[in-house]
């Protein structure tokens, strides 16, 4: 059984006891925390789709860690401007266990 989930503005194909990376969460370490945004949920055969979220399905998940990202090096360069730019930035993520898949 494994289900299709939207948080972060991202989608994730998760199954009971994946372990995933998200876009940061507000909740502490140890935390239970629901998706409610579920939209696809397959268990064999059975395929249910949502349009766009099934109603009543959620995916139940434990927060193991917080943490931020490799950096990402921006240059900006401009040739014959001398202009020259450098950045960088480190995305934070919230690491997730999930616990279970309940269906509506």
């Amino acid at each position: 059984m494994y289900a299709v989930i939207k948080t972060g503005g991202k989608q994730y194909r998760v199954a009971a006891g994946d372990t995933l990376k998200v876009e940061k969460l507000v909740a502490d370490a140890g935390a239970a925390v629901d998706l409610n945004e579920v939209l696809m949920i397959a268990d064999g055969d059975n395929i249910s789709v949502g349009a766009p979220f099934i109603s009543g399905a959620k995916v139940t998940a434990t927060v193991e860690s917080h943490g931020r990202g490799d950096k990402v090096k921006i240059l900006k360069f401009r040739r014959r401007k001398h202009f020259r730019k450098r950045m960088g930035h480190r995305q934070s993520f919230t690491e997730l266990k999930i616990t279970g898949i309940m269906t509506g």
